[in-house]
């Protein structure tokens, strides 16, 4: 990865109204990174993205797109990108072959280099053997794929996905992280929105958290980790009737509030010494409070999620 940026935002506002949904955001993109765009729904990431691929103009601020501006260069920016949203772009009565053809064409390959590229990108997704079925025929998960494929026709410098995996089981969302992952080696830089923080986690180099149109936080998964605490202490009793008196112990020893789901307490342990869990579990062992598991674990992407806009502004 170089330090280059190919997607600068600086100082961007947009209001519809007298409503401002995006107040004074600023981030860049390196090149040949996967950069994740993250925050509840409403909080600004569409109107954002919609901004950076030129379909809106921000009322104030600049943002670059491989150097060229987006409002006085629009055509320019336009050229950098490619987009894959949360629904299919794709010609439902064409086979997969022919809708690849037909893209490769408007990206202005002759006939016999789209073909070729069809075929590469048909392989690449693991599609080669459904090329000459109608789209009828294809399960979510494929056409989701093929969409993907169709985004990278023209092998684009960059590639914004909004929600690439929405409603597709996990072989066929892992499936879509490796196509992703191989077409960052391969040069591309990526935006990604998803609102599966797991996803976040295992494929973006780095994250921007926004929530009410601001930007809330921004660094790689480790560092936005670190920003909500240290360590975690979490257990799981056997038994339903034994939660609010190992709540008690734990909140005893620690004077922290414990998070109760189900059968599981957690505690952020900031500072809290290993030994003093220790004595949390030789105090739950001394009352007979079985335990089915317990681990002292870092924070995850979804706390930093909940404790950087839930509740905010």
């Amino acid at each position: 990865m170089t330090t280059e940026n190919v997607l600068q935002v600086s100082n961007v506002y947009k209001q519809f109204g007298n409503k401002v949904v995006v107040k004074d955001v600023s981030f860049n993109v390196k090149k040949g990174e996967i950069f994740g765009l993250l925050g509840p729904n409403g909080a600004g990431k569409t109107t954002i993205i919609r901004m950076m691929t030129t379909l809106l103009r921000q009322n104030d601020g600049q943002i670059l797109v491989n150097g060229f501006d987006t409002v006085t260069q629009s055509r320019l920016a336009r050229q950098q990108f490619s987009v894959t949203g949360q629904t299919a772009a794709i010609d439902q009565d064409l086979t997969a072959r022919e809708n690849l053809m037909i893209f490769g064409k408007l990206n202005g390959l002759n006939h016999a280099a789209a073909r070729a590229r069809a075929i590469e990108l048909l392989t690449d997704f693991d599609l080669i053997h459904s090329a000459d079925q109608t789209l009828a025929t294809f399960s979510g998960g494929m056409r989701r794929r093929l969409d993907l494929a169709v985004s990278l026709i023209g092998m684009p410098a960059i590639l914004f996905l909004d929600e690439p995996t929405t409603g597709l089981d996990p072989r066929t969302r892992e499936q879509m992280w490796q196509a992703v992952q191989e077409l960052v080696a391969k040069g591309s830089t990526v935006l990604l929105t998803t609102q599966y923080l797991e996803e976040a986690d295992h494929l973006a180099d780095r994250i921007a958290l926004i929530d009410h149109g601001q930007l809330k936080a921004i660094g790689t998964p480790d560092e936005l980790k670190q920003q909500v605490g240290g360590r975690q202490f979490r257990l799981e009793v056997a038994f339903s009737n034994s939660v609010k008196q190992a709540e008690e112990v734990i909140q005893d020893t620690l004077a922290l509030p414990v998070h109760i789901d189900d059968q599981t307490l957690t505690v952020s342990l900031g500072q809290t010494k290993l030994t003093t869990v220790a004595e949390i579990l030789n105090q739950l062992q001394a009352v007979n409070i079985p335990i089915s598991h317990f681990a002292i674990e870092p924070p995850s992407l979804d706390d930093v999620f909940l404790k950087m806009t839930v509740g905010k502004n």
